[in-house]
């Protein structure tokens, strides 16, 4: 591992790799052993959608304010650098840090008492996670694993505390956080409930790509397996096969040579037509 100084002054930035290749979970700030989960399973329903009002925006949460708008001069924070499927901490490991995405994206999974995994929030640029801990939770609620190169800054729990309450930016942007998280989680809820899985895999995808540019006909999202989709999507791998290629007949889809997916915001008619 890799640790060099950040160029910010505020701790080290750490590259997280292995000469052996394998990847492995990091904390920046505590080793800890990994322990059992014990959270409920997601249940998934594949009613259609009832009226127009059901249907989800995919407008309505705007993005993150960026990096250069919060500052971190004075925070003690480490960024660290991982790369592609690294486990930043598991499920039921103890929560003693905020993580901050600065750069990439970053999957939330939980894992059932049979074993189910269901993706539960795919985050992006300028958004936080490992919250939970600011409200006294001990354990990590769920595993975040990263879904391509990110960098990340990580707060110790009292760190973070602290600077809110010194740093109204900071308090404003953390706030703005909440608030959109908090909408999108009444989104997933409505779009679990009421829409079908191909509407619910199409506005999956028009999801995932909106990191790139809002105004580009065509938007790519880095490769990402169909089982990892069916978790997402809360149905199952055949399913997201059948409506993969269905989308890709029709053009709304396309795979690149390099794995990943180009999305045409024309998907977006999936997700709005009535049924």
């Amino acid at each position: 591992m890799n640790i060099e100084a950040d160029s910010a002054g505020n701790g080290a930035t750490v590259q997280a790799a292995r000469p052996d290749g394998l990847q492995r979970r990091h904390d920046p700030f505590r080793a800890r052993g990994r322990s059992v989960a014990r959270l409920v399973p997601r249940y998934t329903s594949d009613g259609r959608a009832r009226d127009r009002a059901s249907l989800v925006s995919l407008k309505q949460t705007p993005n993150a304010a960026p990096d250069s708008a919060l500052d971190w001069s004075g925070v003690l924070t480490q960024r660290v650098r991982y790369e592609r499927g690294y486990v930043i901490f598991a499920q039921g490991d103890p929560a003693a840090t905020v993580m901050y995405v600065e750069d990439g994206a970053v999957r939330m999974s939980v894992l059932s008492h049979n074993g189910k995994e269901a993706v539960v929030a795919m985050l992006e640029t300028g958004q936080f996670f490992g919250e939970p801990c600011l409200a006294g939770h001990s354990k990590r609620m769920a595993t975040a694993t990263t879904i391509g190169p990110s960098t990340l800054r990580a707060i110790p729990r009292d760190e973070m505390i602290r600077h809110l309450h010194l740093k109204p930016a900071l308090a404003d942007h953390f706030i703005a956080h909440m608030v959109q998280r908090n909408i999108r989680i009444e989104q997933d809820f409505v779009d679990q409930m009421f829409n079908s899985s191909e509407k619910r895999l199409a506005r999956t995808l028009l999801l995932l790509a909106r990191s790139g540019n809002v105004n580009a006909p065509d938007r790519v999202i880095p490769r990402i397996t169909q089982e990892l989709l069916a978790e997402m999507v809360g149905t199952t791998r055949a399913r997201i096969n059948l409506f993969m290629n269905k989308f890709r007949r029709l053009g709304l889809v396309d795979y690149k040579s390099s794995g990943s997916l180009r999305i045409n915001n024309s998907l977006l008619h999936v997700v709005l037509r009535d049924r």
